[in-house]
């Protein structure tokens, strides 16, 4: 379509729909044109900016199509933000030991600045990137976690004992549900931005540090 003197001027500290992934600093492997963004999803960005100052990469990265945006962004905050048995901490705990066992530069990076800023200690939470194992841990976040890593290595063989057992240190049946969720979302993430070369905002470095 051609420009008009009443074309929308590209937004602040965002790309014009016309660039290329391969132009930006390195988001992904592909050569995927930013859409031109929903106001919902525009007021989200802005959001992110406000907050915590970037737009997080992976955002990005959908916005070459908006459905696959908006779905990827509701879906990420109903499994992270909304109300849960489990803490945030606990949900960012399960995304980074679940990126640990799938090698995901990108989750790990992101979401270990997370356990970082929300647990307050940056020393677990470089534990929990490298091997959750090794931090210390309460009985029931250690049970959760190798819950969540069988999701990862081997769902067919989770049993019922295997539920029974996080019943047995007080995790109800919608823990147990939302534990499977945020394991089995970031499973899908992981292998997604691993495929396509998916880098992390280089400003998650250096956050809670």
């Amino acid at each position: 379509m051609a420009a008009t003197a009443h074309a929308k001027k590209p937004r602040a500290n965002a790309p014009p729909p016309h660039v290329n992934a391969k132009d930006l600093p390195h988001v992904t492997a592909l050569d995927l044109p930013q859409a031109e963004l929903t106001p919902a999803m525009e007021a989200y960005f802005q959001k992110c900016r406000d907050k915590i100052g970037f737009v997080p990469n992976v955002l990005t990265a959908y916005a070459f199509d908006m459905a696959k945006l908006e779905a990827f962004v509701a879906f990420y905050n109903d499994l992270m933000l909304a109300p849960s048995g489990l803490s945030k901490l606990e949900r960012e705990m399960i995304a980074v030991a679940v990126s640990s066992e799938n090698k995901c530069f990108y989750c790990l990076t992101a979401h270990g600045a997370a356990v970082r800023q929300l647990s307050g200690d940056p020393v677990r939470g470089d534990m929990m990137v490298m091997n959750y194992r090794a931090a210390e841990l309460l009985p029931k976040q250690r049970a959760m976690l190798d819950f969540a890593v069988k999701v990862t290595n081997a769902s067919a063989t989770i049993e019922e004992s295997d539920r029974e057992e996080l019943r047995k240190l007080g995790f109800g049946d919608r823990d147990i549900w939302d534990i499977a969720a945020v394991a089995s979302f970031f499973n899908m993430s992981n292998r997604m931005a691993s495929a396509v070369d998916m880098r992390p905002n280089h400003e998650y470095h250096a956050q809670a540090r």
